[in-house]
């Protein structure tokens, strides 16, 4: 939901530093991939350490550079089919980097109890979801559907667990991180659940399609 909101406004915020960058040839897929090296080496470097200020601030910047791919192609007339795909096998190792490194972190930090034990399972669950849910739009795709529906899309669950993490730095309790880590299981499989039933309405019972939300790479899966 966020991610359909946001995009004007990343647009109209990054469309002349995007283009300054093309001037100087740097290209979109070269962007996706550096923006999403820098994902990766960020959550793995600081969030199974438990630097859960340096962390979320150092991720949301390397997060909102990794948007000017996008951008950057669509202000130069640089989308492609390629570039769609690989903007979006990237943003899953991505996911999977931040969502497994706080399964890490859980597994390193936390004492054994109930709280472990269920911040480990929301993890490892989150890091499932977080492939399940763009893969369910890929899919629908394929077979002549349309699922852009959903309440979590990626930025959503980027922003809840980025917030939940933030505060559990600046110092509340733990548990938020394993209560951020539940609302993003949650609202994820209940995406996958709207995503089935949307196209099953349209491909069993034959209702249109609903509109399309729009990739960052023109065809991206991205949610």
């Amino acid at each position: 939901m966020l991610g359909q909101h946001g995009r004007g406004l990343t647009r109209a915020l990054f469309t002349r530093p995007a283009l300054a960058l093309a001037r100087i040839g740097v290209t979109p897929n070269l962007l996706t991939l550096a923006g999403t090296a820098l994902t990766i080496g960020v959550a793995v470097l600081t969030l199974p350490r438990g630097h859960f200020v340096v962390g979320p601030i150092a991720l949301v910047l390397t997060i909102v550079a990794d948007s000017f791919d996008g951008i950057l192609a669509r202000a130069t007339g640089g989308s492609s089919e390629f570039g769609a795909f690989l903007d979006s096998t990237m943003d899953r190792l991505a996911d999977g980097a931040v969502f497994g490194s706080l399964t890490a972190w859980a597994g390193l930090r936390l004492r054994d109890g109930p709280l472990r034990t269920w911040t480990l399972c929301l993890g490892i669950a989150c890091v499932v979801l977080a492939a399940v849910v763009p893969y369910a739009q890929a899919r629908a795709k394929s077979v002549g559907a349309t699922a852009a529906v959903g309440i979590a899309e990626r930025t959503d669950r980027l922003v809840v667990i980025g917030a939940a993490v933030l505060a559990a730095g600046l110092g509340a309790p733990t548990w938020v991180v394993t209560a951020g880590l539940a609302l993003v299981a949650l609202g994820s499989l209940v995406t996958v659940a709207q995503r089935v039933l949307v196209v099953r309405r349209q491909l069993v019972d034959g209702a249109p399609a609903p509109a399309r939300a729009g990739g960052r790479r023109g065809a991206a899966v991205s949610a």
